[in-house]
């Protein structure tokens, strides 16, 4: 297929040859990670390099989450299929049209099993260019259509090596990767700011319910770590039963319903969310689409969806809705398990309750069928015991502490969504040319 026919006509001076032909010219090439004979599961360690999976790569970027790693003599054994800043990574089986650019906290980390390296070489194109180039939807596409597979998409070197590819001048392509560069740079921040915003809910969480930190402290004799009217919402010691005294144990679904029924007609257009829009960390799913709605769990704001089936429910699958217009009610996957607190119990607590790691490991455990195919059914998982407080009081003063947290977190979510919004707009009509470089950087100039 012609350049032209995936990325419109390119301006003089811009050329176009093959993703393979180009990484040749400069130095580079494409390579498959090494193969399941060369390293086995069992030679993966708790503590040692990184090894780059399929399931970590994200939209152009690397996530750490649940990353596997391998001892540093087994990296220096596989030291060819070993990642350089630069490079991009793709999945060769499954999601073909995600890939990551490596950067450079990544440098020396291993191309895993099922990956694809791509390598521009020194002299080849500015390779943060080439990253944005293949996320044109238009390649994304072509790169899809070509991956072979009776079940699922398969990609190999020859394929990707077969990619087109647009070459602009050097300054071009520093350009373009610049302008993408900083939008991503500001999801990324975000990103990252929603990160910390809810390790400190999920500590405030463990402390409460989990640690019971302040009955401990008072039971220690130290001095208060909360304001007064906090800390006297706590019992002043434990009881025998380990638990704050006044606080009973009872199963999960005294506070939190689970999988609530919602009306909803058949046919009815309905924002949908599928199972891959469900983060592995984090609480913000990808934006959710519009689909008639057919059969599936059904959900509102302020619901958390857990993953249910293996791997997913393994792999940290889990959101806490937000992104719902009001009294709208959403829908996806029958592989969701829906949690809704009852009150006083805030909303935000079923999502904490379901990041713990005490619940996902009772959730795991309650998995049955078949290999493959096992699932947790929700009132297997509602039967998670717990301690509950029983003063009222006390829900609504975790309420006022979580909420503004969550509402950042929403807040970030929503600003980075935009951003993502320009970039794509932003990244096709640049990739061709239809868009020049001083009328971008003005653009950009409204964007801050």
């Amino acid at each position: 297929m012609a350049v032209e026919e995936l990325v419109g006509h390119i301006p003089d001076g811009w050329t176009y040859t093959t993703l393979g032909k180009a990484c040749a010219d400069g130095g580079g090439d494409i390579q498959a990670g090494p193969f399941g004979s060369q390293f086995h599961a069992a030679d993966y360690v708790p503590v040692g390099v990184p090894s780059i999976m399929p399931q970590n790569i994200g939209d152009n970027r690397i996530s750490e989450y649940g990353i596997a790693r391998i001892t540093p003599e087994d990296a220096t054994r596989l030291s060819r299929y070993l990642v350089r800043e630069g490079d991009i990574v793709y999945s060769r089986p499954g999601d073909v049209e995600k890939r990551a650019l490596i950067r450079a906290n990544e440098d020396g980390w291993l191309c895993g099993t099922g990956c694809l390296r791509v390598r521009l070489g020194d002299k080849g194109a500015n390779s943060s260019y080439a990253a944005y180039y293949l996320g044109h939807p238009s390649v994304r596409e072509w790169i899809v259509r070509h991956a072979h597979g009776a079940t699922m998409p398969n990609l190999n070197t020859s394929i990707l090596s077969s990619c087109p590819f647009v070459i602009p001048p050097p300054a071009e392509q520093h350009a373009i990767a610049h302008i993408l560069g900083t939008l991503d740079d500001k999801i990324e921040l975000n990103r990252r700011r929603n990160q910390t915003l809810e390790a400190m809910a999920r500590a405030l969480f463990k402390d409460w319910f989990v640690d019971f930190g302040p009955v401990r402290a008072k039971m220690e004799g130290h001095d208060p770590y909360l304001p007064a009217d906090l800390w006297q919402l706590f019992p002043d010691r434990l009881d025998d039963e380990g638990k704050p005294e006044g606080w009973e144990i009872v199963s999960a679904s005294k506070f939190i319903e689970f999988n609530p029924t919602e009306p909803l007609r058949k046919g009815t257009p309905a924002p949908y969310l599928d199972m891959a829009s469900l983060p592995t960390s984090g609480s913000w799913p990808e934006p959710p689409i519009m689909r008639d709605f057919r059969s599936g769990m059904r959900f509102r704001n302020g619901d958390t969806l857990l993953a249910r089936i293996t791997p997913c429910l393994e792999n940290g699958k889990t959101a806490f809705v937000q992104c719902l217009p009001d009294d709208t009610v959403g829908w996806g996957s029958t592989e969701y398990i829906i949690m809704r607190p009852k009150a006083p119990v805030p909303a935000a607590y079923a999502y904490l309750l379901a990041r713990d790691d005490a619940f996902r490991e009772h959730a795991i455990r309650s998995m049955t069928g078949t290999s493959g195919r096992q699932r947790a059914q929700g009132d297997s998982v509602a039967a998670f015991k717990l301690a509950s407080p029983w003063d009222e009081d006390l829900w609504h003063a975790f309420e006022r502490q979580v909420s503004p947290t969550f509402e950042s977190i929403k807040s970030n979510a929503k600003a980075s969504e935009t951003l993502s919004a320009l970039r794509d707009t932003l990244l096709p009509k640049l990739i061709s040319g239809e868009l020049r470089i001083k009328d971008a950087e003005k653009f950009m100039e409204s964007v801050g």
